[in-house]
């Protein structure tokens, strides 16, 4: 315990130099944002890429599908699907909340696979508690805060951050597939046919979420009917494909709008709306303001002062 109070206290100052704005940010490494938030926030839908996300101060309450799991100091966050569901975040007592958030990167997963023997993958899958779930909070050990507090060290240098930084994340991924969630993240590469496609259609809505998507041409691509891709799509995130597809361009769009300051007609184009009165009325029923006044509720939450701590 002495051990993970000492790296938090490192990642919280280090974070402190560098989240120096509100928001999930990137950073000098490809695929690391850096979170902060100065003040608490009520529960807002939210969605993150497939990511593991260690908090060094305050805590989040996430809730998806009936269920909820918090992550703070104490416990980590894997992510394996990016799905959207609600957050409610909580600053601490002395300061912001204060995170970090490193994307699940594929190659870097089938790479460490590809080392490991036969027994020691079986092993990950058996002794994974609820290997297929697609978000899970886990304790937080030395070993994986150790080499938290290494990645952020480096990215204090561009040169330490182009040479160590990618060792670093290897080897969080690593610590990560030794935990709880080792069967999830394995899952990710050796998951049968229909769920490995799903990953697919996935990717494709995040990478080309500003083009309009065919349904029945994805369909077809995978090998499968209209209603089996239905089938399998909303049975892994509880939604229907044009429906994600809409959550995802939605949450790009008030992205570009609270930290871009892109006005709401600019944004709506940019992730592939024709029609503003369209974005207005969806974005409203998504995060219940009007674009205008989700974005200007969101930077004044973020600028106004913090009331001091009462004594108990």
């Amino acid at each position: 315990m002495e051990a993970l109070e000492t790296n938090r206290k490192k990642m919280v100052a280090l974070l402190n130099r560098m989240a120096t704005l509100d928001g999930m940010r990137s950073s000098t490494l490809d695929g690391v944002h850096l979170l902060r938030s100065s003040c608490s926030l009520q529960r807002v839908p939210v969605m993150y890429e497939p990511s593991i996300i260690i908090v060094a101060q305050g805590r989040k309450h996430g809730y998806l599908q009936g269920q909820s799991f918090e992550y703070n100091a104490h416990n980590y966050l894997t992510l394996t699907v990016p799905l959207p569901f609600e957050c409610v975040t909580e600053v601490a007592e002395d300061g912001p909340f204060l995170g970090i958030a490193i994307r699940i990167d594929l190659a870097v997963l089938s790479e460490l696979l590809l080392q490991m023997d036969q027994r020691t993958r079986l092993t990950l899958i058996r002794s994974s508690e609820g290997a297929e779930a697609t978000v899970s909070a886990n304790p937080l050990d030395p070993a994986l805060s150790d080499a938290t507090v290494r990645l952020l060290e480096c990215m204090n240098s561009a040169t330490d951050a182009t040479i160590l930084g990618p060792q670093i994340i290897r080897e969080i991924t690593y610590r990560v597939l030794q935990g709880k969630q080792g069967g999830a993240l394995q899952s990710l590469l050796t998951s049968d046919g229909p769920r490995m496609q799903m990953h697919r259609v996935l990717h494709r809505m995040h990478a080309d979420y500003a083009r309009p998507i065919d349904i029945s041409e994805l369909a077809t691509e995978m090998g499968m009917s209209i209603s089996a891709l239905h089938h399998h799509f909303k049975a892994l995130t509880d939604t229907s494909p044009l429906q994600y597809l809409k959550t995802v361009r939605l949450h790009k769009a008030r992205m570009l709008m609270v930290q871009d300051s892109l006005g709401a007609s600019l944004a709506a184009e940019r992730v592939g709306y024709e029609s503003p009165s369209q974005f207005s009325r969806e974005f409203k029923r998504l995060f219940g303001y009007p674009p205008s006044s989700e974005t200007q509720r969101l930077r004044t939450a973020f600028t106004s002062p913090q009331p001091a701590a009462q004594a108990s």
